[in-house]
């Protein structure tokens, strides 16, 4: 179980993911046709990016937790 500063931490991951999640939603908002098509496929390896590190802290900052 982690303590209170893994919690916040992990509190600060959580919102790292929902604002990268919202990035990736602003970015294609109003477009359409081949341009969203392109602006999506980058979008989402980016996206797909920034979730591997967010889960890869995600997962250190616990398995340092439960070493505690």
């Amino acid at each position: 179980m982690p303590v209170a500063p893994e919690f916040e931490q992990l509190q600060e991951l959580d919102a790292e993911t929902r604002q990268a999640w919202s990035a990736y939603n602003e970015r294609l908002r109003e477009l359409t046709g081949a341009e969203y098509e392109r602006t999506e496929d980058q979008s989402w390896d980016e996206l797909q990016t920034e979730l591997r590190r967010l889960e890869g802290e995600r997962e250190s900052l616990v398995a340092r937790g439960t070493d505690a």
